[in-house]
């Protein structure tokens, strides 16, 4: 969902509900981890901020559906600004991902009968991600594939032994 699709100054709530009932017409629930993504290298985590941190709330599922429709294979999102002052640069025609801020601002106001109120307003802003699969040039670490998954059966041999090895009874 770019800004060019949408438009600048559309309803964000009208906007988020328009790709939700899109992905379900076309048999995709967003609500569901799509555990078996065919995009996907490696194993399938929450959408990243160029930090590490994960994202949160409604910026999952965009940012989800954003990745299978595309087919972006990183989990890792950021902004252009982000970005440029880690060394990469966006390709050229390359569109943005919309994500979502929300917060609230506490506005001091005057009651009628005189006395000051605080009354705490609540917004949401969008803004542009993109997914590092979009953008060359980035310090190493961001094009990283993932750390394999390991065998179950490999796992459970481990713990044995780790366990084994502890002298617990």
């Amino acid at each position: 969902m770019s800004r060019k699709e949408i438009g600048e100054r559309g309803d964000i709530y009208a906007r988020i509900t328009e790709r939700i009932v899109a992905d379900l017409e076309k048999g995709v629930r967003p609500w569901i981890q799509p555990w078996s993504a065919a995009n996907a290298t490696g194993r399938i985590t929450r959408p990243l901020r160029h930090t590490g941190e994960p994202y949160s709330g409604m910026n999952v599922l965009l940012l989800w559906s954003e990745a299978m429709a595309r087919g972006f294979a990183s989990p890792t999102w950021m902004t252009f600004k982000q970005a440029n002052e880690l060394g990469g640069h966006v390709r050229k025609g390359e569109s943005g991902s919309i994500v979502i801020y929300a917060s609230r601002f506490t506005k001091t106001e005057t009651d009628a009968h005189g006395g000051e109120v605080e009354r705490d307003i609540p917004f949401l802003k969008t803004y542009s991600v993109f997914n590092v699969d979009q953008i060359e040039g980035l310090p190493a670490n961001f094009y990283l594939p993932p750390p394999p998954v390991l065998d179950p059966m490999a796992r459970i041999e481990h713990a044995d032994w780790f366990f084994a090895h502890t002298g617990a009874v």
